[in-house]
């Protein structure tokens, strides 16, 4: 890295230009999961009147909101950033983030100002969101319009292993501010201070930030420019870069939004609520497969440099569809084998008239769930046991089938709330009375995980998701003229991440709760990888070494 970046006199170094634009990107992404990591707290403070369960749905729709309005700020900043310049934009993205992230750690919670506070909270998450959706693509292309062609895969990979620097960061502070102060002043007031730490890194990215030029790609595209930019029209509007839009979109990001959450926020999702693995424990795993996968992305940054980013990519997305399924089932075996064994043994089945069971997935807490099938399989789905399902005759109450025993269910239908939540507390007794008789555990045993076997489990998923996404920036910058390159790649980029990748937990737990088998939730990651690997092959050019100042002239 000892090349100048540019070669104006007096600008920025390699150095300066990768450091400065990647540890932005990471404060924005720590300011981003700060938000995720103290979901269980924030739920506390700002939805406080509705119930634990409800409240904490909340407050994972409202960290979900960030995800949905990604695209719009990808629009907004693309745009921008094509006809202002790249400097400028990715300043204003990283400031309103910085702002945004600040407030909440000042913001009073609902004890003090009641529904207003939910509603600050709603609509600052909304501006972190919408400012994300624009730093990622200023912050890829500047390195990348800087980067030498035979360097641009290694050095736009820096920006890729920003997320899990971003994580590393946010599950560091929290933890050492936890210890710091005990858990009860922190679950009172410090949870406050690692958004507030937020000002500091703010105004280090910004003194980084205000060193550096604007890129020289723009800058030769400025002065050579003798039309009019229409960054929508041109990207949107004519198939000559719409093509590469839809490819980028299904080829590329489809897979990052599958394969990269699965393998960071699936998996803890899995471990959590299905093999009753200790948090902790599951936080100690997230943070130890972050830091061991770092640098992975600047790895296959670099790969994609001597073989292109179209294998790499395709390789990632094709170790994933090999290892998930049979991934997670050895997950299961060395997290809580147990309930392995129990599954094998005396495996459940749900035998119910089919008309009266209702899908088991209730995003806003408020389904009553009366049927003897619905009692039966939110006992079963609460308790993160996998079942089959069996159709009794029309009209019949239902029972659960453990190994040989069978338990019956009760019809609470047009039962009152007092009697209905009898009738379900009397089947949970018994049906949970059998599981644990059949050897079901109602946590994993700490003493019987195999940390070892679990942490190589998820490397394997980390490695298909660094293969697929360190040589993404690389990729997406290369397919799109300079002209428009801000508008076209940021777009497909956080649809694919802000969509496909952040409704992932949701939607794959609606379909474990449709099917009752905990692994069938995988195929919605499947699915959309096996798309994209698709896709990739056959209409994916390779971009690898282009000039990105001929690209669409």
């Amino acid at each position: 890295m000892s090349e100048t970046a540019t070669k104006d006199a007096g600008g920025p170094g390699l150095k300066t230009v990768v450091g400065a634009s990647a540890a932005g990107t990471a404060f924005e992404w720590y300011d981003f999961f700060i938000f995720g990591s103290l979901t269980t707290i924030i739920a506390r403070h700002f939805y406080a009147d509705v119930g634990e369960a409800t409240s904490y749905i909340l407050a994972l729709l409202t960290f979900g909101v960030g995800f949905v309005v990604r695209p719009l700020g990808a629009l907004v900043f693309g745009w921008f950033g094509d006809k202002t310049g790249r400097k400028t934009t990715f300043l204003v993205t990283i400031s309103l983030m910085g702002v945004a992230t600040v407030a909440i750690g000042l913001l009073p919670d609902y004890g003090q100002i009641g529904i207003i506070a939910p509603i600050l909270l709603l609509t600052l998450r909304v501006l972190q969101g919408f400012a994300l959706g624009g730093e990622y693509g200023g912050a890829a292309i500047y390195v990348a319009e800087h980067a030498p062609a035979k360097k641009r895969g290694f050095l736009t990979g820096w920006i890729q292993t920003t997320a899990a620097i971003g994580l590393i960061m946010a599950l560091s502070v929290i933890l050492i501010t936890r210890v710091i102060l005990g858990v009860e002043a922190f679950d009172e007031w410090g949870w406050r201070i690692p958004f507030l730490l937020s000002s500091l890194l703010l105004i280090i990215s910004l003194w980084i930030r205000l060193k550096l030029h604007e890129s020289p790609a723009f800058k030769r595209m400025v002065a050579e420019s003798t039309e009019r930019q229409a960054p929508f029209r041109e990207s949107f509007g004519t198939w000559k870069v719409g093509k590469f839009v839809l490819i980028a979109l299904v080829g590329i990001m489809f897979a990052q939004g599958a394969v990269w959450y699965a393998g960071y926020f699936y998996t803890r999702f899995f471990m959590e609520r299905v093999l009753k693995v200790d948090v902790g424990t599951v936080d100690g795993l997230i943070l130890a497969i972050t830091l061991a996968s770092a640098f992975l992305y600047v790895f296959f940054g670099w790969l994609s440099d001597r073989v292109g980013r179209k294998p790499v990519m395709v390789g990632g997305m094709v170790l994933f569809l090999l290892a998930v399924f049979p991934g997670f089932h050895a997950l299961t075996n060395a997290a809580n084998p147990a309930l392995a064994q129990a599954q094998a043994s005396s495996p459940v089945t749900v035998i119910a008239d089919p008309a009266t069971c209702a899908v088991q997935f209730d995003p806003v807490g408020k389904t009553a769930f009366a049927s003897s099938c619905d009692l039966a399989k939110s006992v079963l789905s609460n308790a993160g046991v996998s079942y089959d399902n069996l159709a009794a005759a029309p009209g019949s109450v239902a029972s659960v089938r453990i190994g040989t025993v069978e338990v019956a269910s009760v019809d609470g239908t047009g039962l009152e709330a007092a009697a209905l939540k009898t009738a379900r507390t009397d089947v949970e007794t018994r049906v949970k009375a059998a599981l644990t008789a059949a050897g079901y555990p109602a946590t994993a045993d700490p003493a019987g995980i195999n940390l070892i076997a679990v942490f190589g489990i998820l490397m394997v998923f980390m490695v298909a998701a660094t293969a697929v996404y360190g040589p993404q920036a690389a990729a997406l910058v290369e397919l799109f003229p300079t002209r428009v390159r801000y508008t076209a790649m940021s777009l497909p980029y956080n649809v694919g991440t802000g969509w496909v990748g952040g409704l992932l937990p949701a939607a794959s737990f609606a379909l474990v709760a449709w099917s009752g088998n905990i692994y069938f939730g995988l195929w919605y990651s499947v699915a959309f990888t096996a798309v994209a690997a698709v896709v990739a092959l056959i209409f994916l050019p390779e971009t690898r070494g282009r000039d990105l100042n001929t690209i669409g002239d």
